[in-house]
């Protein structure tokens, strides 16, 4: 058999490999400006620390190689350091450290309890529960009576270790109180009245009382403002109809007494182009009462031959 040789084919040509680089690695407390799955050789990313952190001296920019793999990363991201806080006067600052999200603690002096007379009593009104009284608590102070505070009633716990003010309980006293014109003083007795001893007072009869019913003896030594007696008021026309508490009245008859201070009655005046009548008001002040300007009083002949006000049509509004 005659020799023979073989042919081979040569070999079928590869496609050629695509290189992609993975996801970069995580930096900590950093972001990546291009977040994707894969990369392409020679594409860039860059991170960027978050708020808070600053970079070290790594470096931040990074190419993806031929080879499919992402050079060494050197970035770190390291907390901001804050600013000291200086000194804080007349207290103390804790703190570890002062770099961001750190924390610092403040503490202020303590206030000791206040001095007070045997007549003196305290309340407290702390920010904190406990006995200790520290910056910005506040008491308030009270005098056992009859002794008067004198100062401001409460204080408060300073940054100095001082309170802002203490107040003294001090006897206070008032002469014996005066009387009102047309009125009198309820039970007085004459003798030193004593700080918040109060009197009461009354008017004489038609007389009104206008005011405070009590005066009080005062931490300044003095009475408080008294009431005043105010007078009645007589209706100056002989005779009229008028409008008393709802109710049509004759002054002739009915208001012989007049009223009294801060009462109301009502005129009745003419309207002569509409033939009818309305009312107009008047008020007692203090024994004063002034008459309408459209009021007219009625002489004997024309209440004979004219209609009265009070008896014709009310005018409509």
């Amino acid at each position: 058999m005659k020799g023979f040789s073989l042919f081979l084919s040569p070999p079928c040509p590869l496609f050629p490999k695509i290189i992609f680089c993975p996801r970069p690695p995580e930096v900590q407390f950093a972001t990546v400006d291009v977040s994707k799955s894969v990369y392409e050789v020679g594409e860039q990313i860059e991170y960027t620390c978050r708020p808070g952190f600053v970079p070290n001296s790594g470096q931040r920019r990074y190419t993806c190689l031929p080879t499919g793999r992402w050079p060494l990363n050197t970035l770190l991201c390291l907390p901001q350091r804050c600013p000291s806080p200086g000194p804080l006067q007349h207290g103390k600052i804790d703190f570890t450290d002062s770099y961001y999200q750190s924390s610092i603690s403040f503490s202020s002096v303590t206030c000791a309890p206040p001095s007070l007379s045997e007549f003196g009593v305290l309340s407290y009104r702390r920010l904190k529960p406990g006995n200790v009284s520290t910056f910005l608590d506040t008491i308030t102070f009270e005098c056992l009576p009859p002794l008067a505070l004198i100062g401001n009633e409460t204080a408060t716990c300073m940054a100095n270790g001082n309170w802002s003010g203490i107040p003294e309980c001090r006897s206070v006293t008032c002469p014996t109180p005066t009387g009102i014109e047309n009125g009198f003083i309820n039970f007085a007795v004459r003798r030193i009245y004593h700080y918040n001893e109060s009197v009461s007072y009354g008017c004489q009869p038609s007389y009104v009382l206008d005011g405070p019913k009590e005066s009080r003896c005062e931490k300044t030594g003095n009475w408080s403002i008294k009431p005043t007696c105010k007078g009645p008021c007589k209706i100056p026309v002989k005779k009229a109809v008028v409008l008393y508490n709802g109710e049509k009245k004759r002054v002739q008859n009915d208001l012989k007494e007049g009223i009294q201070h801060g009462e109301t009655i009502s005129f009745y005046c003419k309207n002569k182009e509409k033939s009818c009548a309305y009312t107009v008001a008047a008020q007692c002040v203090d024994g004063n009462l002034t008459l309408p300007s459209c009021f007219k009083e009625r002489g004997f002949f024309s209440s004979l031959v004219k209609k009265d006000p009070s008896d014709m049509t009310p005018c409509e509004d």
